[in-house]
This record gives C-alpha cells, structure tokens and sequence, in this order.
C-alpha cells in the first residue's frame, strides 16, 4: 500500500513522536509512504473562515500534489483532515470553483482533479490494511490495558465531511484498539472536544473541557487515554497539569495520553522509549 503522506505542522514540532513511531512499525505493514515535502499547512480549520480563497487553492496544491504521483493523500491530524475533505467537497461540487483555483495552480504546473482521496490513517489500517490483517501481525498483545478512546473533534464532525463513524456513537477507535488486544472502557468524553482550538484566545474554557475529558478517563479506570489527533494529545497531554489544577477528589491526579501510533507500536512488539512515549509530559 502507497500514499502521499500529508506532514501537519503540529508533528513536525510538538508531537514528533507521533510520526517516529510511525516510521518504525509501517514497514512491518508494507506502508509505504511518500512525504509531501513540498506541501503547506492547511490553515488549521481557520483559514476557511478568514479567507476561503486562501483556503480552497493551498488544500488543492496539496491534493494535486498526491494526484501529480497518481496517490490517495494520507494524513495523521484530524484538522488537516477537515481542511483537506472540506476543501475538496467543496471543490468537487461548487460550480467553476475548481476551474478557478486551476488556474491559479497551472502556475506551479499542477492540477487538481478531484481524483485522490484524503484518508486518517486511522481509516486506513481499520479499512485498506484491515483489522483482521492486523490482528496477525500483534506480536505483544495488549490484553492487560484498559483504553479510553479519545476521537477528537474533527475526524467526525461534519459527519457530511467524515462519513465513516456516527459521530454520536464512534467505533473505529474502539475497534482498532480492542484488535491489539486492550480493553476498551465506557468513557463518556470519547466523542467530545480537547479545547485545542480555543487554548489561545479562550485558555479558562479550553482547559475546562479537556479537564472534563481527562477526568472522565481517570474515573473510567483507564490506564491511557489515546486518541488518533495530534491536537487533542497536545492538549491532554501538555496542558493536562494546569487542566486538573481545580478538579477535586480524583482517584489519581493524572492519566497518561498516547498517540494512535504508539499503541499500534507498542502491539507490534516496540519499547516505549522506541516509540517516544518518554518524551511526553504526563508518563
């Protein structure tokens, strides 16, 4: 299997462990991956808002980028995923938008077709690789942890956009990890909001939300929380000292928070120091 692999801004500077586990297990799967070097960011669910011009011919170069190497388009963020399906829906079925945005992009020698699909790699190891296929390459199944899926936002909302799980009622995630032999627990925060995208303007209310998700997986009983979006593990994970400051009469005062990635790793049989996970702020 070959994709372009679209690098969001956020793994090549907070979450880059999330990128070198991947490095280490998708041989083992025969993922081949050909980075978008020349790719640029995809305005991060705002850009749309301020300029959607803007928005709709970047997210187009970088669609044309993969269909230039005849490749679906890969990525590992959930809000690069939005970006990225919200601007081709819109290129796909707005009149003349694409013929517009073409122009623009015959400078550069591109075109956008409309061809290449944008795919989570979540989406990509439940559905091209398969979770059976998977299940015979767990070298160290996971069966003594208790997961709380996290999903995040984006890679359900709008479900006109994702298409793949019932955002009120998501299983992917779950699927995917009881494949590597965990248990997943009730955890009512699976389908909410990390704060993410407010923590700079609004910083009282984004830690309030991720603090109602860092909670609910501590008192769930988990051992980790994991979600699929390097986002939502920045505000769970690096914020989630000052996000449980107020919160009173926990069980414990803090839930480790893995990346989709590392868990796959940690079933195929990597360390977690192979993996990153050292590098993250709550172990």
């Amino acid at each position: 299997m070959k994709y372009a692999y679209f690098i969001s801004c956020i793994n090549e500077s907070m979450t880059k462990e999330l990128d070198i586990a991947f490095e280490k297990w998708k041989t083992d799967l025969g993922i081949e991956l050909v980075k978008l070097e020349e790719g640029t960011c995809c305005g991060g669910s705002n850009l749309d808002y301020v300029s959607p011009k803007h928005c709709w011919t970047i997210n187009a170069r970088n669609i044309a980028l993969a269909e230039k190497m005849d490749l679906d388009l890969v990525t590992s963020c959930n809000t690069c995923l939005l970006s990225l399906r919200h601007a081709k829906h819109d290129l796909d079925t707005k009149e003349g938008l694409k013929e517009q945005v073409n122009e623009l992009l015959a400078k550069d020698n591109l075109e956008y077709t409309g061809k290449a699909q944008i795919k989570h790699l979540l989406w990509v190891l439940n559905e091209d690789f398969g979770l059976d296929t998977l299940a015979r390459k767990i070298k160290t199944p996971l069966k003594d942890l208790k997961i709380a899926p996290f999903y995040g936002c984006h890679i359900l909302r709008p479900s006109h956009l994702m298409g793949v799980d019932d955002p009120n009622a998501p299983s992917s995630l779950h699927q995917l990890i009881e494949t590597l032999g965990a248990q997943t627990v009730p955890y009512a925060s699976a389908n909410k909001c990390c704060g993410f995208h407010t923590l700079l303007v609004a910083e009282e209310e984004s830690l309030n939300i991720a603090a109602n998700a860092l909670e609910d997986g501590i008192r769930s009983g988990a051992d980790y929380i994991v979600t699929p979006c390097p986002l939502c593990h920045t505000s769970l994970d690096l914020y989630q000292n000052k996000a449980l400051k107020s919160r009173k009469n926990l069980p414990k005062n803090s839930i480790p928070i893995l990346h989709l990635t590392q868990l796959v790793g940690l079933a195929l049989g990597y360390s977690k120091k192979e993996l990153g996970i050292d590098k993250h702020m709550i172990l």
